[in-house]
């Protein structure tokens, strides 16, 4: 699964020249952690997140000089942004190491698409059973080992994944376990399949 596929598109923007009570309120109202910030032409130019206003209250207690009035003037430039056919995988590890809670989502140019937040990733976990089961039995079992999914019984409970029967090789049972296990909403693939080698009776391999 890519980034496009779970990013929101319909995302409030606010432009280097809105007012900082403006952009507080939106959020607020809105309830969002966070603003990209864009020029006219859907270019991104930063962000401003709660993070910028803690600051701000800091800076106001502690006496720090200088008036702030807009977002361009408290924004957070630098921002890390991705790819809409970035991995979720990647996504994920992107926020996780640089402690981030969204990441804008631009085209070539610069310009802005959307936003994945953290939220949209733990939407993964809730993909349904019946949905997984498809998956597996469709793309990975008829389309990528160009197996007869009849051939063996296919389970989904809870996001565990099971495999009964019997397929022509360990590596094909070996194969179709690893990619399972690599489909969106699998907690974990328990399998019991048997191969078959020539001249030979079938064996179990367990994951």
């Amino acid at each position: 699964m890519q980034v496009v596929d779970l990013m929101t598109t319909d995302v409030i923007t606010v432009s280097p020249e809105t007012g900082i009570r403006d952009a507080a309120r939106l959020m607020f109202r809105n309830h969002v952690s966070g603003l990209p910030v864009t020029a006219p032409d859907g270019t991104l130019c930063g962000i401003i997140t709660e993070a910028d206003f803690l600051r701000m209250e800091v800076d106001r207690h502690e006496g720090v000089t200088g008036i702030r009035e807009t977002v361009g003037e408290v924004m957070s430039e630098g921002v890390v942004t991705t790819g809409p056919e970035t991995e979720i995988y990647d996504a994920a590890k992107m926020m996780t190491f640089q402690d981030i809670k969204r990441i804008p989502v631009i085209d070539e140019d610069g310009r802005l698409l959307g936003i994945i937040s953290r939220a949209d990733i733990v939407s993964v976990f809730t993909r349904p059973d019946d949905v997984i089961e498809d998956e597996i039995r469709e793309d990975l079992i008829r389309r990528v080992l160009f197996i007869d999914p009849d051939q063996m019984d296919v389970g989904v409970s809870r996001g565990v994944v099971t495999f009964t029967g019997t397929v022509g090789t360990e590596n094909e049972a070996r194969l179709l376990s690893e990619l399972a296990s690599r489909l969106d909403g699998v907690l974990r693939v328990e399998s019991d399949l048997s191969w078959r080698h020539a001249g030979d009776a079938p064996e179990a391999g367990r994951r």
